[in-house]
């Protein structure tokens, strides 16, 4: 494998998760609109531990590439902002544009009451300026532009750790990232910056992806490798955490500390150490790969989709279990729908410019 191809198993993962913030919001906005809904399942309340797993394998991407550019004196900052505005930007400022002209445009003229608690170009201004999350928490603009905090945490970390690495020394990255990782999660969770806690910024889990990439790239994960049911017990562990209640305190520390014990492990599991077990269907590969636009569009998508239990006689009067079922149905072929055509007519122009500014 060279070093950067393409890792086994991070597209079906990516989908997973995905998935999972679907699942999260279907019956969130069923209940605030009346709709029958189920969230009876621990499943059903993982959203936002699904978001957790995408920074951690965000950092464990992101990082190993910029460390083995660096490795090969190819690392630049200007070409890695680049490529990430290019994979990000379209899609994001696209969603932004959308959001705000369907709260402040679309739902009037549908006589569709909603409140718009901020001047617009102060939700524009935090939108469009790195702070989604910030202006989520604020205000509660509404589901299309709330899930772009994650995206605002995402580029945050970007503007940080590509600078960062440049200037430290490859041999020292490793060290310096273990101890901003620890470092910035005994700040997070003191009491002295909830503002921290507040408004999400989450950029220890964007960091243990990357010192577990790390330690990867300097051969200190092998140990691990020679265990022959390491792979069974990190996968189980993952998945109780997703599928069960066993794994849960309700302390944020406590819980955010088990996620970074398992997360950043199985996704080096999966990569590295997956004991040949690769998913090669063409299908799941692709879904993860328009990952992105599903989880951008998965809102969208389930708005329409409530738009029409709510305005369509036949639909309302659905028993519920059916309607349940023809909801989480329609919103997934919706968004993927969405994601598929986005990726194919839009994101595609964009990622065959980000090509060529790779080293």
């Amino acid at each position: 494998m060279s070093a950067l191809s393409r890792l086994p198993n991070l597209d079906p993962l990516r989908f997973f998760l995905a998935s999972i913030v679907i699942l999260f919001h279907v019956p969130k906005l069923c209940r605030n609109q009346s709709l029958p809904y189920y969230d009876g399942l621990p499943i059903f309340h993982r959203g936002m531990e699904a978001v957790f797993m995408f920074f951690i394998l965000s950092g464990f991407l992101i990082i190993r590439i910029i460390y083995l550019e660096k490795k090969r004196s190819t690392f630049s900052i200007k070409r890695f902002y680049t490529r990430r505005m290019l994979r990000i930007f379209p899609l994001y400022y696209f969603v932004v544009i959308f959001g705000f002209l369907f709260y402040f445009v679309l739902l009037p003229a549908l006589n569709i009451p909603f409140e718009n608690n901020y001047h617009l170009i102060d939700g524009i201004l935090l939108s469009v300026f790195f702070l989604p999350n910030v202006f989520a928490e604020l205000y509660r603009p509404g589901g299309i532009l709330e899930i772009l905090w994650s995206i605002g945490i995402e580029e945050q970390f970007y503007l940080v750790i590509a600078p960062l690495l440049f200037f430290i020394k490859r041999k020292q990255i490793l060290v310096t990232l273990l101890l901003l990782s620890i470092i910035y999660f005994l700040i997070f969770h003191s009491m002295i910056f909830d503002y921290l806690k507040e408004f999400h910024f989450y950029f220890y889990f964007l960091f243990s992806g990357g010192v577990v990439a790390l330690l990867e790239e300097h051969k200190k994960l092998e140990v691990l490798k020679s265990i022959k049911l390491a792979p069974l017990v990190i996968t189980t562990l993952t998945f109780l955490y997703f599928f069960t209640d066993m794994l849960i305190t309700n302390i944020l520390w406590l819980d955010h500390l088990i996620i970074l014990s398992i997360f950043p492990v199985f996704i080096h599991t999966i990569s590295f150490n997956n004991r040949k077990l690769t998913i090669t269907n063409k299908t799941f590969n692709y879904l993860g790969t328009i990952s992105y636009g599903i989880y951008m569009f998965h809102v969208i998508a389930l708005n329409f989709v409530v738009f029409l239990f709510l305005k369509l006689d036949f639909l309302k009067n659905l028993q519920s279990e059916l309607a349940i079922l023809i909801i989480f149905s329609l919103t997934f072929a919706v968004t993927i729908a969405m994601a598929h055509l986005s990726y194919k007519y839009f994101e595609s122009y964009f990622l065959r410019l980000k090509h060529k500014f790779r080293s």
